[in-house]
């Protein structure tokens, strides 16, 4: 058994986590799991499929994980790559083909093609128009400081808009199109494999359908194209991220729950948005099942129940939260003159965070904490002090995302 299928073996059976072994955080090279078909775990994975026209690969990966993916294919097949399949635009997926492209350059190959869905030609667009956006809150999401992003992407040669099939060299891919984490999602069925390449709408985590500072994600799209994959009774599950997922009845497990966990989410939201509940009601009353989060493939180690909560009420709803006194609020920093002022000064007011953190009480420590820096921002004594609070919160904290904002204010 290699290192992949050890780790998938290790994490199913609960040797150890997600948190110990993140599934964003996994290089452990290449492994063949059928005759012609192989994985290859990194930040962002690739399938390799051989057939009778050359290699097709699905995802290329990210920039800084290309070289290395690179090489693991190359020591698995020197066979050229014919194609490529970009599950969707994230950039940890689609940034490694140029490595591939070049290859073909010097031999005077044919070119390499790439197949995506239509809208990935606009999120690149995107890209290009918030490039400093996005470098900044990547920075600050995967605490990066000084990450660049990119401006250039190798556009598709070949697009669709709900379903492709394609024969390469033998081989039938069947691309299907869902809303999910992305508005571009492709997740794959292989049938000679009886194999799903899932993208992104599976990473053994909580599912990356809330993320605070990313553009919108579709929870009820995703929970369909879950049991959609289901149907098709697979044997091999291949994710984003993470290990795959061998044997019918785990896949289906594996599928079933993640579904699952989104439907709870959207059923409980919904009934409370048509109740005419504000955020602040329904973030408090919206459980996920306990007992959904505690299987070993959705710990909410990167995204987080609340934020998908959060973000299914902003597709459904308009941005305002409910409370009328932030339909057109006061700026922070006069909110938190007028605190201070009530209290007796920013100094009681960091004092009582203090308190409230060594309570445990870190939302509340925190927002007391913001008001004392935005009402005494040059005082050294109350950046320490707030800067200790977000230390602690960052170190209880599960998710990634939420982990390494509280990290980012810590440091600010």
């Amino acid at each position: 058994m290699g290192a992949i299928r050890t780790a998938a073996e290790k994490l199913w059976s609960g040797e150890t986590t997600t948190r110990a072994l993140h599934p964003m955080a996994m290089f452990l090279g290449l492994e063949e799991y059928r005759p012609g078909l192989a994985f290859v775990a990194s930040f962002a994975n690739v399938t390799a499929i051989a057939t009778g026209e050359g290699l097709v690969l699905v995802d290329t990966g990210s920039a800084m994980a290309a070289a290395g993916i690179q090489a693991a294919v190359r020591a698995w097949s020197a066979a050229p790559v014919h194609t490529a399949v970009f599950t969707h635009g994230h950039i940890d997926h689609v940034m490694g083909v140029d490595r591939f492209e070049a290859e073909a350059r010097p031999a005077g190959a044919a070119p390499l093609r790439v197949v995506a869905h239509e809208a990935i030609r606009e999120r690149f667009a995107r890209y290009r128009l918030t490039a400093g956006y996005n470098a900044a809150i990547n920075a600050r999401q995967f605490a990066l400081p000084g990450l660049r992003w990119p401006t250039e992407y190798r556009l598709p040669d070949l697009v669709y808009r709900d379903r492709l099939t394609l024969e390469v060299g033998g081989e039938t891919l069947e691309l299907h199109h869902d809303r999910g984490e992305t508005d571009d999602h492709t997740w794959l069925w292989l049938p000679r494999h009886r194999a799903l390449v899932t993208g992104d709408l599976f990473i053994w985590a909580s599912p990356n359908c809330g993320n605070p500072q990313k553009a919108q994600r579709y929870p009820a799209e995703w929970a369909r194209a879950l049991r959609a994959m289901a149907e098709l009774r697979a044997e091999l599950l291949l994710p984003g991220h993470g290990p795959p997922i061998e044997g019918a009845a785990r896949v289906a497990e594996a599928l079933g729950d993640t579904a699952a966990l989104l439907e709870s989410l959207c059923r409980q939201t919904l009934a409370l948005l048509n109740q005419g509940a504000p955020l602040d009601t329904i973030l408090a009353e919206v459980r996920a099942p306990d007992a959904l989060l505690a299987r070993p493939y959705l710990r909410p180690v990167y995204d987080e129940p609340e934020f998908v909560v959060r973000n299914l009420v902003r597709q459904l709803a308009g941005w305002w939260d409910g409370n009328p006194a932030r339909l057109k609020p006061p700026r922070d920093g006069a909110l938190a003159a007028e605190v201070a002022a009530l209290t007796g000064g920013p100094g009681p007011l960091i004092d009582r965070a203090r308190a409230l953190a060594a309570a445990g009480d870190h939302a509340l420590a925190c927002q007391l904490a913001e008001w004392a820096r935005a009402a005494a921002p040059a005082d050294e004594a109350i950046r320490r002090a707030r800067a200790e609070i977000y230390r602690d919160r960052a170190a209880r904290e599960d998710s990634l995302m939420a982990r390494n904002i509280f990290r980012a204010a810590a440091d600010d």
